[in-house]
């Protein structure tokens, strides 16, 4: 399907609203985002009325907590009441982890070769009570979703995927592994660090039991604060492990009103918030989400897949090995180059260590993650991005081949 001509529009103004652009080539979105003049607006704004007001009620702050709330729950087709408050993804995965009445001889089943070690922390640090952690293999650097569903048996209670591995970077297919536990009654939980505000998100379709995400990545604002979302069902048969006044329901109370001792937890997520928020990253990421609301993340899928695809196929054209080979349903805005390792300092091979510095010094924004060079896109990306740095890796490439490119570097890094 071709893409509307006004969204196409709308994704090229987009960049326009990144001032880091003028300085970077940035693609490393999976690391950290970069920020709008809007998400700087909103923060000027929160801290102004701080220091000009700060005896001011509290009730606009509460609105904003509410209001960003409601944004990140169109965001992933969510209800507002199934989206807590965390301060980052650890966080939140820990709040699952923590909040299941865990029995030994349970366990849980999940690919520890590809996930980020904060999901896989959690899981370990309950083998004390008895819990065991399957380890499914990968698959030629995928999750293996089926093999997963075959560890799964009468004692499974979680199974947990990232949605996109932060390395090499593959799609997972949520949506399937999500039937299955839907079918056996065992809860998906997702790491979706390197999916939402990036790619669509519809926690329905995709059969998501629940979902942690931070702000820093592809919602495009802060450190420091993330987003749980549990669905209903699942919510109302977990206890949380910390418990704090808004995380109690006592209808529309003030927030230091005490109840008697027998309380009642608040409905859905919300029983997972403690104490005051963040209102300074609410803020920020207030400004950014109604960003992406207004850009589409359908389209912005669209935008990075093509690009993510653009760029694969042009380091496979100028022979360097990129991980999952052409471009394919199992790309999503993130290209990798090398072979995978536990190396994040560096690739292991003399070339890619040198083509990493290269481009570093040219203006580009990458990282090194498991021993490979990682690219990661976002809304503000182009194709112009996109041909400049297939334009200097082929540069460093003939100057590796014996040219001089000390003219070149300097020329590229001032442009």
């Amino acid at each position: 399907m071709n893409q509307p001509v006004a969204g196409i529009e709308a994704l090229a103004a987009a960049r326009s609203h990144f001032p880091a652009l003028e300085r970077w080539t940035y693609m490393d979105i999976a690391g950290r985002s970069v920020l709008s003049h809007e998400v700087r607006q909103a923060i000027d704004a929160h801290l102004h009325e701080r220091m000009m007001n700060g005896a001011t009620s509290k009730e606009a702050f509460f609105d904003l907590v509410e209001r960003a709330r409601g944004r990140f729950a169109r965001l992933v087709n969510a209800q507002p009441g199934e989206v807590a408050y965390a301060k980052n993804i650890s966080e939140a995965l820990n709040m699952i982890a923590a909040g299941l009445d865990w029995q030994r001889g349970d366990n849980v089943v999940l690919c520890l070769e590809l996930e980020h070690p904060n999901n896989v922390y959690p899981w370990l640090n309950l083998q004390r009570y008895g819990v065991e952690v399957r380890a499914v293999g990968s698959r030629d650097g995928h999750i293996p979703v089926d093999a997963m569903a075959a560890r799964m048996d009468g004692r499974t209670r979680v199974a947990t995927v990232s949605t996109v591995t932060f390395a090499p970077g593959f799609r997972t297919d949520v949506a399937t592994i999500g039937k299955a536990c839907r079918e056996r009654g065992v809860l998906l939980l997702v790491d979706a660090a390197q999916s939402v505000g990036v790619l669509h998100t519809d926690v329905v379709e995709s059969n998501i039991d629940a979902l942690a995400v931070s702000t820093q990545k592809g919602l495009l604002a802060l450190y420091g604060m993330g987003f749980l979302y549990c669905r209903k069902e699942w919510a109302e048969r977990l206890h949380p492990a910390y418990l704090a006044r808004f995380g109690v329901d006592l209808g529309g109370a003030h927030e230091a009103t005490m109840g008697d001792t027998s309380f009642k937890l608040a409905p859905g997520a919300r029983r997972f918030d403690l104490g005051n928020y963040n209102f300074l990253a609410t803020a920020a990421v207030d400004a950014s989400m109604q960003q992406l609301l207004a850009w589409d993340t359908r389209e912005i899928e669209r935008h990075v897949t093509s690009l993510a695809h653009a760029l694969a196929q042009g380091f496979l054209d100028l022979g360097l090995p990129v991980a999952g080979g052409a471009p394919g349903p199992h790309l999503a805005n993130i290209v990798t180059v090398g072979v995978l390792s536990e190396d994040h300092y560096g690739t292991g091979e003399a070339l890619y260590d040198r083509l990493y510095e290269y481009l570093v010094a040219s203006g580009v924004k990458l990282s090194i993650r498991r021993g490979m060079l990682r690219f990661s896109l976002h809304v503000y990306n182009s194709m112009e991005d996109v041909a400049r740095v297939l334009r200097l890796t082929r540069q460093f490439l003939a100057g590796a081949r014996g040219r001089d490119t000390t003219t070149t570097v300097k020329k590229e890094a001032n442009r």
